[in-house]
């Protein structure tokens, strides 16, 4: 019997985007004028882009904005973002178990897969422009065993679709905060993922 799978986060899970994306929205905020605080954006980090930008722009600039931060965050990617320490070990564990490693995230799912590739790493499924229910949703639909993230809606979308919520805490959110969204275990980097998922596959 071939093992379930297991979801991946992508942003602050697998991978370090954060100066990818803050130089991003501090381009749309040049071009366009409008202030963006950076510690708004990293306390919400993980949502939709279109849902960060509506906390900044009102609905008829959304589009512009998602544009002018999608054309920089393609050049930005590359020399900005970096491997999480254990990630390359967490996704090799789940294939090493036969089952398959599916990152659900809230990326586009270009910039999803450039990220992963720019960092060397392969995930045999990316499910994009998910977030929150919609991840919940994702995993109940694929069987997945476990959810891997470093967001309170993370740990709840596991929670909703029944599985084991796995924080990892290498984001803006403690192990408290992700305990409290239903995190079953934290872990303070994915170096302690082979290990966990030994014990909680059946």
């Amino acid at each position: 019997m071939t093992p379930a799978p297991v979801g991946f986060d992508l942003d602050m899970t697998l991978i370090d985007s954060q100066r990818a994306i803050l130089a991003s929205f501090a381009a749309v905020a040049a071009e366009t004028g409008v202030r963006i605080e950076p510690e708004g954006v990293l306390s919400r980090l993980g949502i939709k882009l279109q849902d960060e930008l509506a906390h900044w722009f009102p609905p008829a600039g959304i589009d512009d904005a998602v544009r002018i931060y999608r054309a920089h965050y393609l050049l930005l990617l590359g020399p900005c973002t970096t491997v999480l320490p254990g990630a390359a070990e967490a996704l090799a564990a789940v294939r090493a178990a036969g089952a398959r490693a599916v990152v659900i995230t809230a990326k586009a799912e270009l910039p999803a897969r450039l990220s992963l590739d720019g960092v060397g790493l392969r995930a045999d499924e990316i499910v994009a422009d998910a977030h929150g229910p919609e991840k919940a949703a994702v995993l109940t639909l694929i069987g997945a065993v476990a959810y891997v993230g470093d967001t309170p809606a993370d740990m709840a979308a596991a929670v909703t679709a029944g599985i084991h919520p796995v924080g990892v805490a290498t984001g803006s959110f403690g192990e408290a905060e992700l305990r409290a969204a239903g995190a079953a275990d934290v872990l303070s980097s994915l170096a302690d993922f082979p290990a966990l998922y030994r014990k909680i596959i059946p």
